[in-house]
C-alpha cells in the first residue's frame, strides 16, 4: 500500500509553522468546578475532554484565530499510569480521552483551514510521572499505557504525535516505540504520521546521540544548558 506523505512535514519544508500556546496553563487558569468540570479530580485537566468538549474546543480556536498552524491535544497527561494516580475509572478512559481530544482539536482546525493554508493537529504525549530509571514502573507497563495513547491519537485524526518536554532517556524511547507500534498496529508509518521529540534538562551531547540513533522526525531542547556545557 503506497504511504500518504504528512501534510505536516510537507507544510514544514515550505515555511515556518506556529504552534499553540499552553492548554494545561489556559485550562488551569479558568474558574473551573472541581466536580463538574474536574470530575471531582483536581489537577487533572485531561478530563475537561469529557466533561467540557466545548472549552477544549474554544482554547484551540482561541490560538488557531490568531494565527496558529497547529494545536495541541489536551492530552500532556492522558495516559493509563498518569490517570491511574486519580483512580481506576479516570485510567479506563485513557484511549477514550486521546480520541476524543484529537477528534475535537481536527474540528477546531477545520473551522479555520484553507485550501492553501492548512490546519494541523499535534498529539501531545507528556513525560507522565512515573520512571523506569527511578523503578516507579517497568518498560512493558509505560510501553502500553504510552501505545494506547498513540493509538487513541491516531484514532483521533493527529497529524503529529509530540513526545514532549522529556526528561529521562529511557522514558523518551520507550514513548517513541509505543508510537512505532501503535503505527504498525493502525498499518500506518512514521512517514503518515511524524513523531517529534521535546527534551527538557537532558545534557545536549547526550540527547543528540540518542536522537541521531532513535530517528525521530523532529528533536527541540528545552528548559536546559547551552550546547557550551555539553
Amino acid at each position: 500500500m503506497p504511504v500518504t506523505p504528512s501534510r505536516f512535514l510537507e507544510a514544514l519544508k515550505d515555511r515556518v509553522l506556529i504552534l499553540d500556546g499552553a492548554m494545561g496553563a489556559c485550562v488551569q487558569s479558568m474558574d473551573l468546578s472541581i466536580e463538574k468540570d474536574y470530575l471531582g479530580r483536581e489537577n487533572c485537566p485531561d478530563v475537561i475532554v469529557r466533561s467540557r468538549p466545548d472549552l477544549v474546543r474554544s482554547i484551540h480556536e482561541s490560538f488557531l484565530e490568531v494565527g496558529a498552524d497547529a494545536v495541541e491535544t489536551n492530552t500532556f497527561g492522558a495516559n493509563r499510569l498518569v490517570l491511574g494516580d486519580f483512580d481506576e475509572e479516570a485510567a479506563s478512559w485513557a484511549f477514550e480521552l486521546n480520541r476524543d481530544a484529537a477528534r475535537i482539536a481536527r474540528a477546531a482546525c477545520e473551522s479555520f483551514e484553507t485550501a492553501d493554508r492548512p490546519r494541523f493537529v499535534i498529539g501531545s504525549m507528556g513525560p507522565g510521572t512515573k520512571l523506569i530509571s527511578l523503578g516507579q514502573t517497568s518498560w512493558p507497563e509505560m510501553l502500553a499505557s504510552y501505545t494506547e495513547q498513540a493509538r487513541g491519537l491516531i484514532a483521533g485524526g493527529a497529524d503529529a504525535f509530540l513526545i514532549e518536554t522529556c526528561q529521562d532517556l529511557l522514558q523518551a524511547k520507550c514513548a517513541i516505540n509505543a508510537c512505532l507500534d501503535a503505527l504498525q498496529a493502525a498499518s500506518r508509518t512514521h512517514d503518515e504520521i511524524p513523531i517529534l521529540v521535546s527534551a527538557s534538562r537532558s545534557r545536549p551531547r547526550a540527547r543528540c546521540s540518542w536522537a541521531r540513533r532513535s530517528r525521530p522526525r523532529r528533536t527541540r531542547c528545552r528548559c536546559s544548558r547551552s550546547p557550551r556545557s555539553a
